[in-house]
């Protein structure tokens, strides 16, 4: 439930900054007669993600038990490839994301409601398939550790109150250390997903090692007590685990932190503020430090 609910969370809040700076720039400029493409746009995005849920759920119900783990861990696998690539993207971009989406905003205008409501499809639809993906391949790794299906529909709420707050600049943290923590956490999640295909893959016989258990819980450790759930829900901690688990999660998670916590080049100087408001790029990276409320509406 904690993993679905980190997942929520951070992928929920992207989207939702991403939602604020739309309709912020609309209302900036004065064209706001363009809100309801945006909306639609962003309901067309929710509607794919969930068709996308359906999907997958439809396609792991129809397969044998033995299809089922096969596709179970083919898709953790793409999980762990697509929740890496996430995690370092939105670190290298983060600095241009506000000023990308004003220029597709000002090129989309020239095409009328159809292409506002598409590029806000796109842009919310693209984080909207990744959450769902990672609520869905999460749910199935941490099967019984607690509601994980709950955890991420309350992450997702919790970021949608978030991004209306922020957006009405009635909270102020900062999101270059709320991205920094969860980004941490998420790659915790990334190695126990991870395990969790290595797993399905050898009692596939795909990979070797099964019979070689690495650790073994004595009895009275309960998978489905609050603990156990507890590790489950985390970093997909199992009563028993093999060599080739343990070695998968310690090598997923020591050279990414590693590559997380690399200092970054140097950056230019990030622009005023005031030059923020005329339309340059200053994006989400370069307003960290401020008000999180000013990187929507600034």
């Amino acid at each position: 439930m904690f993993s679905n609910f980190l997942i929520g969370l951070r992928e929920g809040l992207e989207a939702s900054l991403i939602v604020g700076i739309l309709v912020a720039y609309l209302v900036k400029t004065g064209r706001t007669e363009h809100l309801r493409a945006i909306w639609v746009g962003v309901g067309a995005a929710i509607v794919a993600s969930l068709g996308f849920v359906a999907l997958l759920e439809a396609t792991a119900n129809s397969l044998s038990d033995e299809a089922a783990e096969a596709f179970a861990g083919a898709m953790s696998l793409l999980t762990v490839v697509f929740l890496t690539w996430m995690i370092f993207w939105m670190r290298r971009t983060a600095h241009t994301i506000k000023g990308d989406l004003h220029e597709k905003m000002d090129s989309a205008l020239t095409g009328g409601g159809v292409a506002l409501a598409v590029l806000a499809a796109v842009a919310v639809g693209r984080e909207g398939l990744e959450t769902a993906l990672f609520l869905w391949t999460n749910d199935q790794a941490v099967s019984g550790a607690g509601h994980p299906a709950i955890g991420g529909v309350l992450g997702l709420a919790v970021s949608v109150l978030l991004g209306y707050l922020i957006y009405r600049r009635a909270v102020h943290f900062n999101l270059s250390t709320f991205f920094k923590i969860t980004g941490v956490l998420l790659i915790i999640v990334a190695a126990g997903v991870l395990t969790y295909a290595v797993h399905e893959f050898q009692e596939l016989g795909w990979l070797p090692g099964e019979d070689a258990v690495a650790i073994q819980m004595p009895s009275w450790y309960d998978q489905n007590a609050w603990y156990g759930s507890l590790l489950a829900g985390l970093i997909n901690f199992r009563a028993k685990l093999t060599f080739l688990e343990v070695a998968a999660w310690f090598a997923y998670l020591v050279p990414v932190m590693a590559l997380f916590f690399k200092p970054a080049g140097a950056k230019p100087q990030s622009t005023t503020a005031g030059a923020v408001s005329e339309g340059t790029s200053s994006g989400l990276k370069s307003t960290m430090t401020r008000p999180v409320s000013e990187t929507v509406t600034g």
